[in-house]
C-alpha cells in the first residue's frame, strides 16, 4: 500500500482524540505502516489519566494483558510508570486473580507522549475535528475547527468524555470534557447528520488533596506486593521502587452531610440526563442506595512522584465545592485536608455501539471506526482494547485486509466488544469476570496463549517477541509431560515438608497428582524436589503448569461449552434478510433484531429481550434458506 503524502494534509488514517484508545489505534495503523494524523484537544495530556492514577484490577488487567498480547502498548507504559504493583485476589482462584498498577501520572503521560512523537509514521496536531467528510457512504476525511481539511481512507473516533461535554460541581455547569480542558463540539451534529443516533452518559470523577496535609497515621496502609508480577509479556520489566497507598473511610457525619444536600446535587434535582456508571457510583450515590452499610472504604493514592496532588478513591461527587470540604474533613486522617482539585461530574455525547460491527466499524459510514467511552464504555483498559481493535481494522480496511472479529470465547476484548454491539448498553459499560461465561478460559495468566497468534499474523508482534513466546510455550509443554512422570516419593523428609502445609503422602505420587491438591505450589513441589528446583522452571512457566494441572477438569468443562456454542455460530445469518416479513416471532423481537443485524444465530441468542423460542424459528428459517440453496445450486 503506497500512504498519502502529509505535506498536503493527506493521510491514511485520521484518529481523532489521543487518550488510551487513541494511542492504541494511532499506534497500531502507524506500525503497520499507515501514515496517521493524530489529533487532540491539548498535546499535553496524550494518554492522560483524568479519573483513578491505576491500571488494571478485577477483569481490566485481563484486557492489558491482551492488549499487550495482540502487540498493543498500555502494558509497556504502566510497567514503565509503576509506582505500586500489586496482585489483588491472590488467594482466589486464577479466573479472578487481577493485577493492578498504582501509575506516576505524569510519568505515564510523558511516556506515552515520547512513544507517539518518535514514531515517524505519526503526525500530531492539537486541534478540534468538528465535522468528517462522507462520499458515497465512506470516509474521505475530516475538518477541524480552523476549517482545515484532512484527507483519509479512514477515520477513528476516540473522543471519550470531550464529544459535547458539560462539567457539574454542584449546580454550576460549564463547557468542558474534564477539568482544565474544553469540550469539543460540532462533531456529534455532524455524525448526526450522516444517520448516527447520539445519547448522553454520564461518569464523575473524586477531589484530589494536597498529601501534606493528611494525616496518614489514622489510616491503614496498602503496601505492594514484594513478589512483583507485570503487564508486558516482554522480558526484563523494569524493578522500580514501590510507595504505599491508604485505607480510610466515610463516617456517620460523612453521610449526615451527603442526605443533607442532596438537593444540591445535579444528579438528584434532575439536571444531569445522561445515565451514571453502575458500577462506579458517586459516594452520594453509595450512600442513598446502600444506606444501611455504616461506612465506605476510601483509598488514599498518590498521583505520583513529583507532586503532592493525592487522589480519593472511592469519594467521586457532583456537589458544590464548599459541601465536598466539609464531607472530607470528616475522613480519618483528612480532618485538615486541602482541596486540590474539586470532584466533579461529567455529561458527555456517546454513539451506541449497536450501530457498529464487530470490527468496530460503523454500521453506517464504511471506513469510520469508533472506540472508547464514545461507544458508551467506561474505564481506561476498556477503551484501550477497543482502541487497538477499532485501529488495527481502521488498517486493515485501507489495506483492503480481513477484519479482526475477536469472539466471545476468545477474550475478554471479544466479550466486550460483543456486548457492545449485541446488547443495547445503557449505562457507561465496565468489564466484568462475571460478564464472560468462559472466565476460567479466559485468564490474564494465559492471554499470550491465546491472542500472541493473532498479534503476529497481523504484524503487531515482531519476530524477537514472537520466538520468546514459541520457547514460553514449549517450555510449558515439556515440563507439562515431565510432572506426569516424575514421582514424588512418600519418604519421612518429604513428609516433614509437607505437614508444614498440613499435608502428607502415604504412597509415591507423581507432581501432576500433587499439584492436584489445593494447598500444593510449585515453590513447595521445590522443596520436595531437587532436580525441580535444579531445573530453574521460568515463574510464568510454573504458573501455567501449575494452573493446567489443578483446573484441568475445569477447564475442560469449559472448552466442552465453548465447542457446544460454536454450533449456533455456523448459522449464518444473510445481511439483507427483512426480520419484518418472519412469521411467529413477536414485533419487538423484529425490531431488536433489525436494529443489530446479528451475523449469527449464536450473536442473536445474545440480544437481550430474544427468546429461545425466536432462535428455533430462525433456524428452521435458515435450514429451509440452506436446503433452497442447495436444491437451486
Amino acid at each position: 500500500m503506497v500512504s498519502m503524502s502529509h505535506l498536503d494534509n493527506k493521510y491514511d488514517v485520521i484518529v481523532v482524540g489521543a487518550g488510551h484508545a487513541g494511542i492504541e489505534a494511532a499506534m497500531a495503523c502507524s506500525r503497520l505502516g499507515a501514515k496517521v494524523l493524530l489529533s487532540t484537544l491539548n498535546v499535553e495530556h496524550i494518554g492522560m489519566m483524568p479519573c483513578n492514577p491505576a491500571i488494571g484490577g478485577p477483569a481490566k488487567s485481563t484486557l492489558v494483558r491482551e492488549i499487550d498480547a495482540l502487540g498493543g502498548v498500555m502494558g509497556e507504559a504502566a510497567d514503565a510508570t509503576y509506582i505500586q504493583m500489586k496482585m489483588l485476589n491472590s488467594s482466589k482462584g486464577p479466573a479472578v486473580r487481577a493485577l493492578r498498577a498504582q501509575s506516576d501520572k505524569q510519568q505515564y503521560i510523558n511516556y506515552m507522549r515520547n512513544m507517539i512523537e518518535s514514531n515517524d509514521n505519526i503526525f500530531l496536531r492539537q486541534a478540534c475535528i468538528t465535522d468528517i467528510k462522507v462520499e458515497n457512504g465512506e470516509i474521505t476525511g475530516a475538518i477541524d475547527e480552523f476549517g482545515i481539511e484532512y484527507s483519509a481512507r479512514a477515520v477513528v473516533l476516540t473522543t471519550g468524555t470531550s464529544l459535547s461535554g458539560k462539567i457539574w460541581v454542584g449546580l454550576k455547569s460549564y463547557s468542558a470534557g474534564r477539568l482544565g480542558e474544553k469540550a469539543a463540539y460540532g462533531l456529534s451534529d455532524s455524525l448526526m447528520k450522516y444517520g448516527i443516533n447520539i445519547k448522553k452518559l454520564k461518569t464523575g470523577t473524586p477531589p484530589r488533596v494536597d498529601k501534606r496535609t493528611i494525616d496518614y497515621s489514622k489510616m491503614k496502609v496498602e503496601a505492594g506486593d514484594d513478589e512483583l508480577n507485570f503487564y508486558s509479556f516482554k522480558p526484563n520489566r523494569p524493578i522500580r521502587p514501590q510507595y504505599p497507598c491508604y485505607l480510610t473511610g466515610t463516617t456517620e457525619e460523612t453521610h449526615k452531610i451527603i442526605k443533607a444536600n442532596l438537593d444540591k446535587s445535579p444528579m438528584y434535582s434532575g439536571l444531569i440526563h445522561g445515565v451514571g456508571p453502575r458500577y462506579c457510583p458517586s459516594i452520594e450515590d453509595k450512600v442513598v442506595r446502600f444506606s444501611s452499610n455504616p461506612s465506605h472504604h476510601i483509598f488514599i493514592e498518590p498521583e505520583g512522584l513529583g507532586t503532592y496532588e493525592t487522589y480519593i478513591q472511592g469519594f467521586s461527587s457532583s456537589l458544590p465545592a464548599d459541601v465536598q470540604v466539609q464531607m472530607l474533613r470528616t475522613l480519618p486522617g483528612l480532618e485538615k485536608a486541602h482541596v486540590v482539585k474539586p470532584a466533579y461530574a461529567v455529561e458527555y455525547d456517546y454513539v451506541p455501539a449497536v450501530q457498529t460491527t464487530h470490527s468496530l466499524m460503523s454500521k453506517v459510514i464504511k471506513g469510520l471506526f469508533l472506540g472508547g467511552q464514545i461507544n458508551g464504555t467506561s474505564g481506561y483498559e476498556e477503551a484501550a482494547a477497543q482502541g487497538l481493535i477499532a485501529g488495527i481494522n481502521a488498517y486493515n480496511y485501507i489495506a483492503n485486509r480481513e477484519m479482526l472479529e475477536l469472539d466471545r470465547s476468545s477474550s475478554y476484548t471479544g466479550t466486550l466488544i460483543d456486548d457492545l454491539v449485541t446488547k443495547d448498553i445503557q449505562d457507561p459499560y465496565r468489564m466484568l469476570t462475571s460478564r464472560s461465561e468462559y472466565r476460567l478460559l479466559l485468564r490474564q495468566d494465559n492471554a499470550d496463549t491465546r491472542l500472541t497468534e493473532i498479534g503476529h499474523k497481523m504484524g503487531l508482534i515482531d519476530e524477537t517477541q514472537y520466538n520468546i513466546f514459541k520457547t514460553k510455550q514449549e517450555n510449558i509443554k515439556q515440563e507439562l509431560l515431565r510432572a506426569e512422570k516424575v514421582t514424588i516419593h512418600a519418604s519421612e523428609k518429604n513428609n516433614e515438608i509437607l505437614a508444614k502445609y498440613s499435608e502428607h503422602i502415604d504412597r509415591g505420587m507423581k507432581i501432576s497428582d500433587l499439584l492436584k491438591r489445593p494447598n500444593i505450589n510449585y515453590k513447595i513441589i521445590e522443596e520436595l524436589d531437587t532436580d525441580t528446583k535444579d531445573l530453574n522452571i521460568p515463574r510464568d512457566v510454573a504458573e501455567q503448569v501449575e494452573i493446567l494441572i489443578k483446573y484441568d477438569g475445569y477447564i475442560k468443562r469449559q472448552e466442552f461449552q465453548v465447542e457446544q456454542a460454536s454450533k449456533l455460530d455456523k448459522f449464518k445469518i444473510p445481511e439483507d434478510i427483512d426480520y419484518s416479513k418472519i412469521e411467529h416471532i413477536s414485533s419487538e423481537t423484529k425490531e431488536k433484531l433489525n436494529k443489530i443485524k446479528p451475523k449469527t444465530l449464536a450473536q442473536a441468542s445474545r440480544i437481550g429481550g430474544v427468546k429461545p423460542a425466536d432462535i428455533s424459528v430462525l433456524m428452521v428459517m435458515l435450514e429451509r434458506h440452506r436446503l433452497y440453496a442447495n436444491i437451486q445450486e
